[in-house]
């Protein structure tokens, strides 16, 4: 069974490969006072979360390089930190439901960030 995170905080890891769609992002939460923590790919993605006991939320890009493609991280996020919240982007095709992990929300791009924080206002905190 994967590790379980507290998600009561308002931290949000952002993983998205283009430099100003990751920077309007983290301008977005910082500016809703959010820790916002940034990947720019998989492997610095991951080496936040074996940093981190905090992040609520994880919105990951399908597209993103790294050891894994943006959906192998969705899948790795949800089995080892089952109550973080998961979205997943994509300029590309839509992704289908039955690649998604549990839970998991997808997001064509380009998307409305306001509706994003909406969701996770909506969604329970789980100590």
């Amino acid at each position: 069974m994967g590790q379980s995170k507290p998600i009561g905080s308002n931290t949000i890891l952002v993983v998205e490969g283009e430099a100003l769609v990751r920077f309007d992002m983290t301008a977005f939460f910082e500016e809703r006072d959010w820790r916002v923590f940034e990947a720019e790919d998989a492997d610095q993605a991951m080496e936040v979360l074996d940093q981190r006991t905090d992040i609520r939320v994880v919105l990951i890009d399908a597209t993103v390089s790294g050891r894994m493609d943006g959906l192998k991280l969705a899948h790795y996020v949800r089995e080892r930190f089952p109550p973080t919240l998961l979205f997943i982007v994509s300029g590309q095709a839509p992704v289908p439901q039955e690649a998604l992990p549990q839970r998991a929300t997808f997001l064509p791009k380009p998307f409305d960030l306001h509706r994003v924080m909406r969701q996770i206002e909506q969604s329970p905190v789980t100590p």
